[in-house]
């Protein structure tokens, strides 16, 4: 693609606009800076709020894939691509999922988590050999991540995703994108012109995020992992998430802290585990016989 045509796609995009209110961003004092980006942020939500069907139907088509054994498989570039592995890394300890589950794959590799390399975005085949390693099949559903929604690395997977029988669902800044297009489903908050134009790691940053928590652990959540608002599948892998998985099972059988001490210790360390034997009385062999009848659903 020549710098003029490439010139000419961004001009059209929602997300490359000069934005009207911030004309004189430079000229403002630092609390008139962080005042104009806290009103710019609050137009995030509204954004989402108006594409809550389409992520609840992803949501719909993850807990499907989960439940026949398929992966949430989540890929982008730069910001977008930190933001998809940034998610998927924060699934194991909070829900006690296998790191195969939720997968975040970034344009470039690990590197690009830490030091651009912008280059990788551009190739429209790199993805596809990203996905391959992966073995995707059609139990699977990719997230293709990209504020602009045009960026090749993302076309390139959504393109091959729908040839395997993958389902597809996009998440991008602009109507109508390239990307939107692809995907089965469409997520497509538009946020309107950055503060700083065309530095999307802002407001598309920020509904990119906030999106992504809602297909994780909504998609989490109606498996199973929460018992009320509390997240009993959490791994306690540390002294902070010892003591939060402790006070979790305080605070869903409203035990004693030394109550909920001893029979995390009976249950191997296994919160949900360790709420169904204090809640019902019976052994660690009976209790997780309970949940195992009930696919891991305490409420069950």
């Amino acid at each position: 693609m020549s710098q003029s045509t490439l010139i000419d796609s961004l001009s059209k995009l929602v997300s490359e606009n000069r934005n009207p209110e911030t004309m004189d961003i430079d000229t403002l004092s630092c609390l008139e800076i962080v005042e104009k980006m806290n009103q710019a942020d609050a137009e995030v939500p509204r954004a989402i709020q108006k594409e809550l069907p389409h992520i609840a139907k992803a949501v719909e088509v993850i807990c499907g894939a989960f439940q026949q054994g398929g992966r949430l498989i989540y890929l982008g570039a730069g910001t977008s691509g930190r933001l998809g592995v940034l998610d998927a890394s924060e699934c194991p300890p909070t829900f006690s999922v296998d790191d195969n589950v939720v997968i975040g794959l970034i344009a470039g590799g690990k590197e690009a988590m830490f030091r651009a390399q912008e280059g990788a975005e551009d190739s429209l085949t790199l993805a596809e050999q990203d996905l391959k390693q992966l073995n995707l099949s059609d139990k699977d559903v990719i997230v293709g991540i990209a504020a602009s929604g045009r960026t090749p690395y993302v076309i390139g997977a959504l393109n091959y995703a729908n040839t395997v029988g993958a389902y597809t669902v996009s998440l991008s800044c602009n109507p109508d994108s390239a990307i939107a297009c692809l995907a089965k489903t469409a997520i497509s908050p538009v946020v309107g012109p950055e503060v700083l134009t065309g530095s999307t790691r802002l407001k598309a940053g920020t509904a990119q995020k906030l999106v992504l928590n809602m297909l994780s652990t909504a998609s989490m959540i109606k498996l199973g992992k929460a018992y009320q608002n509390l997240m009993v599948d959490v791994k306690p892998s540390n002294e902070k998430l010892n003591a939060r998985a402790v006070r979790i099972i305080m605070q869903a059988t409203e035990c004693s802290e030394q109550q909920a001490e001893k029979v995390l210790f009976d249950a191997d360390m296994q919160v949900k585990l360790a709420i169904m034997m204090q809640l019902t009385g019976q052994n660690k062999q009976q209790a997780q016989q309970q949940l195992e009848q009930q696919k891991g659903f305490i409420r069950g």
